[in-house]
């Protein structure tokens, strides 16, 4: 006797509506922690912050005179949607954890021939009110040396100088600072 096993018995789903289900939650699950795919994992040291045609708000910085800082290195552009959706949460976050050691630094990398004029986007960082250093990329020296291919991208340093965590795109953002208050909560040494 054979039985038809693409029939579910009464009450129960088929196997393939389990499968259906399973690859919808593993659809979604993978949407909403792509960003934390790779949290707390050791990415390597921090790249460059060299090569910047000017410097906003600070003068020019690099991986060494960093450490021992938290760091959120910032890729963005300020003609991008997602970029100006994100900017408050990384204006909010520069402000609240500075005094625990965050440093947040702007990488402005144009995507536009018009963001590539210095004296535009110093006013867009005076109407954006953004007090932390923005590095201006216009030859995408730094895009290049971290191997960044999105904006906005967010690179989380710790104390140490690795980078520990990116997150890529606009949300996120209760995740993204609970990376940045486990990553001050880790001893420096």
């Amino acid at each position: 006797m054979t039985t038809d096993r693409s029939q579910a018995e009464p009450g129960r789903p088929s196997r393939r509506r389990w499968l259906k289900v399973g690859g919808v939650i593993l659809a979604l699950a993978g949407l909403g922690l792509a960003g934390h795919l790779l949290a707390r994992d050791d990415l390597g040291p921090m790249p460059s912050l060299a090569g910047a045609q000017a410097w906003i708000n600070s003068p020019p910085l690099d991986a060494p005179a960093l450490k021992g800082k938290v760091v959120l290195v910032d890729f963005w552009t300020w003609d991008c949607i997602n970029c100006k959706r994100s900017m408050p949460y990384v204006n909010q976050w520069a402000k609240r954890y500075a005094d625990q050691g965050l440093v947040v630094v702007g990488v402005h990398t144009p995507e536009y021939d018009y963001e590539h004029d210095v004296g535009n986007l110093r006013q867009k960082v005076r109407s954006l009110d953004i007090g932390y250093p923005v590095a201006v990329d216009n030859d995408y020296r730094i895009w290049n040396a971290w191997g960044n291919q999105f904006w906005p991208a967010h690179y989380f340093v710790d104390r140490k100088g690795q980078v520990r965590h990116v997150h890529f795109g606009e949300g996120d953002y209760a995740g993204q600072e609970q990376v940045i208050r486990e990553l001050l909560a880790e001893p420096s040494t």
